[in-house]
């Protein structure tokens, strides 16, 4: 008999949520909502508590959840509403979930998501910035409570899926040497520019780097891609993740996003995971582990694909990506920083403050600015976030100034 799990969706109005929800959706008998949050998406917040009746629901903010809480009365839906920071950690630990998928893009994720881990949860790590702003405290959450970290990412995913049951990056160096992994390849899209020159991208829009070729996205983690800063953050959390050193990660681009990564192993093999574009497969992987169900997903029908074709990525192209390795090197609160600034930046282009050519200018100017420490606690990793995004601030200042 399969037991009924209780998930939260930490962000569940952003497309990883709603994906979420699409697959819980089609297995009612395996999956039962016990907790929904959003920042400031009342309607749809609304709209999955009328259907999924989760014990507690989470806004950003005082009117928004004024607002939620009179719809939930007049409907008669059994939510509680709540909203503030503290109260995405209240959906963690006081809704009686076992699984919780943390999805809120940006640090706004990184404190419920180490509740969750702290509190023994199988987490479904959906939220890029938990591993790369404190990957040694998330790690150490998960060491000390037995809880689960399942990444849904495609990529770190697919690596997943590639690598040896049980091998674990909480296992030692000689552990890890004895499955034969000897490098990790994560593979990137390359985004809507990968071939376009860069005397080309100096009036690039928002909605231009937004218009990814191959993913739907929200529009951050879609600029990120354009960047390829999303891969940057990638191989930092894949570090984290999987115990892998940092020179035995390799970045490849693949246009086409059918082979979401690989693991090269010590005999010459290499393993892939192949699958449409489309989210619900890690998703619903993440869900049923270690079983699987069916994800609502077209099955991939290799007769029909031209070509797979691979490259190393330029730095001169992707400098972003260059920055992100940079951090991983340095380590401590460097991710955090690149983080911090790296959201500044990309608000300010989504804003269209900013040149997109000068994100990684930005980005480049505050790991210069702000010198990195090793990490103690998580306060330490806070006040390293909020000094480079103060330093953001004032060099973006300074570029719209000239």
């Amino acid at each position: 008999m399969t037991i009924q799990r209780r998930v939260a969706i930490l962000g569940s109005t952003g497309s990883i949520g709603v994906n979420t929800l699409d697959v819980i959706r089609s297995h009612p008998e395996r999956y039962q909502v016990v907790a929904l949050t959003a920042h400031q998406q009342v309607d749809r917040l609304l709209t999955q508590c009328r259907e999924f009746k989760p014990r507690i629901a989470v806004v950003g903010d005082a009117q928004s959840a004024k607002q939620l809480t009179a719809a939930v009365l007049q409907e008669k839906i059994p939510t509680t509403v709540l909203y503030g920071a503290e109260a995405l950690v209240s959906a963690v630990c006081d809704s009686d979930c076992d699984t919780v998928m943390a999805a809120i893009v940006g640090a706004a994720g990184l404190l419920p998501t180490l509740a969750a881990a702290r509190a023994g949860k199988r987490v479904l790590l959906a939220n890029k910035e938990a591993l790369v702003m404190s990957g040694d405290l998330l790690m150490q959450a998960v060491r000390d409570s037995g809880a689960e970290l399942i990444p849904i990412d495609s990529e770190h995913n697919a690596i997943f899926q590639c690598l040896p049951a049980g091998f674990n990056a909480l296992h030692s160096d000689a552990a890890r040497a004895e499955c034969g992994v000897e490098e990790l390849w994560l593979t990137a899209s390359g985004g809507p520019f990968r071939s376009t020159p860069l005397v080309d991208l100096v009036d690039i829009t928002p909605d231009q780097a937004c218009a990814h070729p191959n993913w739907v996205m929200g529009r951050k983690i879609s600029v990120d891609s354009a960047t390829m800063m999303n891969k940057g953050l990638e191989v930092i959390e894949a570090q984290w993740l999987f115990g892998v050193p940092l020179e035995n990660i390799r970045v490849l681009i693949h246009p086409q996003s059918v082979v979401h990564s690989m693991v090269r192993y010590r005999d010459g093999s290499v393993i892939a995971q192949l699958g449409q574009p489309d989210m619900r497969t890690p998703i619903a992987f993440g869900l049923a582990w270690p079983q699987r169900i069916a994800a609502g997903v077209m099955p991939l029908d290799l007769t029909q694909l031209a070509a797979l074709n691979f490259a190393v990525p330029d730095f001169n192209q992707f400098p972003c990506l260059s920055l992100a390795f940079a951090a991983a090197r340095i380590g401590g609160t460097a991710p955090a920083i690149l983080n911090a600034a790296n959201e500044i930046a990309v608000c300010a282009f989504l804003a269209s403050e900013m040149p997109y050519l000068q994100i990684a200018t930005l980005v480049e100017q505050v790991l210069e600015q702000v010198t990195a420490t090793k990490a103690q606690t998580l306060d330490e990793v806070l006040d390293a976030d909020q000094t480079a995004r103060r330093v953001a601030m004032q060099c973006l200042t300074r570029m719209r100034t000239h």
